[in-house]
């Protein structure tokens, strides 16, 4: 069994040698300024690397990489992996992860000492909390600091062996499917994954580390996110450190069979907590379940992020966008979230601490004072119905908008099922999904959103195997549907026959695409669902034809609404996406994400626009993004003749009480004021001032 730190055989002095120098010159390599083209490693010198590479074999770069010393680099492998494949071809083999966090960051030990006082971050979900700090790389990889007794080794590493066993059946088994609904091209990264598996480096160190360190499964595959976390650092190729993913992917799936559930730290999990962590992906959100958090905090993300839609769904604090937190923040300290203006403080002293408590009782009290109305009607001052709907996730979350007073379901994310799902949901599955979520719905009414994935949200199968520099701009959302026709009807056919169940119950489902930009895609859509609604009639199944709507969200498709409105049923406003394309600033980078404001001149003007041109032509409006459920700009949509809004759940008591207290005469003149404002600092000042005199009980709620 190979023993960690064997000496290496030097790289010749003349690479030729071995035939490396015709393979890669760094002279003509497009990331000639940042590969180290020299390394210790045996395999590097080996005429197999040439056949290796041009595989892009994820056994090669793992043997690679697991053989490079210390000081010097994963270049010279970047530079093989392109210069023998190609980079985008390597890419396609490899499959992106554009979007997700950094492995390295996730697994980076924290630097000791003290917090810096008090840290600023983007304001994503207001009120005050206070709690200890959880960070969350110790949630899903926990390593066990107990050590084998001779007796129990031969027990652990048959335990590593059927997880293994286990892992690859999951993967050639989620190959199997993936390539029989989408294609074999969508399917190779389980292939890659499984070679990862199986590949001797990998596996030998965690056996390694059992037989002779004595640890315990969970701590070897916790060494090993370590250990190549400290190896891909050594690059700054995007491309390779992407690839880290894949490898934490197929650690996460060894651990996930070493226990029914990923190991939570019992201990460190007492008392009300406030998660620190890179960036809160789906799946975390999953295994968090009923875990008393209190705050989120996160060094990526922003006010639309899935961290952001967590807190504010749960009605929580929150702040994104504090960079380097991980570096300083350890899991046991005392935290406070502020995301009322964006701030955290680790630590702070008695006198601070005692006030921020104080803050934290005033907000929990108003919120519980505002759940009483909860199931009041939503009217203005004067009377005018509203109709506040809510954006969910889960089951779960539809229970909670009745509990809420939620008048129906105005937005259901369907991605999070394929998001959490452990392979790919078929037509049967998603349609059980649907028909619980409609049972569980206010009024069993809901608006279903087909996929939305891409950008900050991946799966392997689908928007994973493409590295783009503009993701947000480019494959995703009903672009990728497009792509995927066959797989993309089984979710309309689920929708469809959901529909059917929902009028049984006297409910109503309505089916809407996101991104949608150009009139032609809109009539292939219809197209599309018809084709849907014939084989269902063919196979004589029941389904209802629902309600089409569109999801509003790029600049074109609001400068050409007039145009698509005769073609729709309804539309739904995704001011999220929308603010952030107007303004053309990524919403998740923290460096422009003060320009992703829904409150800024340009975005109050493009809303009028559609809500004017919508009314005009006698077609519903609903706005779904986040700004509905904050008191300022929800006046201003309330003075635009908004009158459907959907959002979390948790928002809807304090957006009924806010309603009771305006008239729309008032909301239009606040508009008309904001509407005449030159600068974005000018309307957040004017709304501030107007809103907090109508509503000053209010201020906590709304995040600046």
């Amino acid at each position: 069994m190979p023993q960690a730190g064997k000496s290496r055989r030097p790289l010749p002095e003349n690479p030729a040698a071995d035939g490396m120098a015709h393979r890669w010159d760094p002279n003509n390599s497009p990331d000639r300024n940042r590969l180290n083209p020299t390394c210790t490693s045996e395999f590097t010198t080996s005429p197999q690397v040439a056949s290796l590479a041009k595989r892009a074999s994820c056994l090669a770069c793992l043997a690679l990489l697991g053989q490079c010393t210390e000081g010097l680099g994963i270049g010279s492998l970047s530079g093989v992996i392109t210069g023998g494949l190609g980079r985008n071809e390597a890419i396609s083999v490899w499959g992106g992860s554009p979007g997700k966090p950094s492995l390295a960051r996730l697994s980076c030990r924290r630097m000791t000492g003290t917090f810096p006082g008090m840290r600023k971050g983007i304001a994503v979900a207001p009120g005050v909390a206070v709690g200890t700090a959880y960070c969350i790389r110790e949630i899903f990889v926990n390593p066990d600091t107990k050590r084998l007794e001779d007796n129990e080794v031969t027990a652990e590493l048959a335990a590593y062996e059927t997880a293994r066993d286990k892992t690859a059946a999951d993967l050639r088994a989620l190959q199997a499917k993936v390539a029989s609904q989408l294609g074999q091209d969508e399917a190779a990264i389980f292939a890659v994954h499984e070679s990862i598996l199986r590949d001797p480096n990998f596996t030998n160190r965690v056996r390694d580390w059992i037989v002779n360190d004595r640890l315990t499964t969970d701590a070897a595959l916790h060494r090993l996110i370590d250990h190549y976390a400290q190896l891909f650092s050594k690059t700054s190729d995007s491309f390779l450190k992407d690839r880290l993913n894949d490898v934490r992917d197929v650690i996460i799936r060894i651990s996930a069979h070493l226990s029914d559930v990923l190991k939570l730290d019992s201990e460190a999990m007492k008392g009300p907590l406030i998660v620190v962590t890179d960036e809160l992906l789906p799946s975390q959100v999953v295994a968090l379940g009923d875990i008393d958090v209190r705050g989120i905090v996160t060094e990526a993300g922003s006010k639309t992020s899935h961290a952001a839609i967590l807190a504010r769904s749960r009605g929580i604090p929150a702040v994104s966008g504090v960079r380097g937190i991980l570096r300083q923040v350890t899991t046991g300290d005392t935290i406070v979230v502020d995301g009322r203006d964006g701030h955290v403080e680790q630590s702070p002293d008695p006198e601070a601490l005692a006030a921020y408590r104080k803050l934290e009782r005033e907000f929990v009290n108003l919120k519980d004072q505002l759940a009483e109305n909860r199931q009041q009607a939503a009217v203005t001052s004067e009377g005018v119905s509203l109709d506040l709907l809510a954006n969910i996730n889960t089951v779960g979350d539809a229970a909670a908008a009745v509990g809420m007073g939620a008048s129906g379901v105005g937005l259901f994310r369907t991605e999070y099922i394929y998001l959490t799902h452990p392979s790919v949901p078929d037509e049967s599955e998603q349609l059980a999904i649907y028909r619980k979520v409609i049972d569980a719905s206010p009024g069993h009414s809901v608006t279903i959103r087909t996929l939305d994935i891409g950008g900050d949200k991946t799966v392997p199968y689908l928007g994973h195997q493409h590295q783009e520099a503009n993701p947000f701009l480019g494959w995703r959302s009903i672009r990728l549907s497009f792509e995927h026709p066959e797989f993309f009807t089984k979710q309309m056919r689920a929708i469809m026959q959901a529909a059917a169940h929902a009028r049984r119950r006297g409910g109503e489902v309505k089916m809407m695409f996101p991104m949608v930009t150009t009139v032609e895609e809109v009539h292939r859509l219809r197209r599309m669902v018809r084709r849907a609604g014939r084989q269902l009639d063919h196979e004589k199944r029941s389904f209802v034809m629902p309600p089409i709507g569109m999801m509003l969200e790029v600049p074109a498709a609001a400068a050409t609404i007039d145009l698509m409105l005769p073609h729709v049923d309804f539309v739904s406003i995704g001011s999220n996406d929308l603010v952030q394309y107007l303004m053309a600033a990524d919403r998740d980078n923290p460096k422009v994400s003060h320009l992703c404001d829904p409150l800024a001149p340009a975005v109050l003007r493009v809303l009028v626009s559609v809500i004017e041109k919508c009314g005009g032509q006698n077609t519903p409006v609903t706005l779904c993004g986040e700004m509905a459920g904050r008191p300022r700009s929800f006046v201003l949509l309330l003075g635009m003749g908004l009158r459907s809004f959907s959002m979390s759940p948790a928002w809807i008591p304090s957006m009924k009480k806010l309603a009771s207290q305006v008239s729309i005469a008032e909301a239009e003149a606040i508009l008309q004021e904001a509407m005449g404002c030159k600068t974005t600092k000018q309307v957040r000042n004017l709304t501030r001032e107007k809103v907090g005199k109508i509503a000053p009980d209010l201020k906590m709620l709304d995040s600046d």
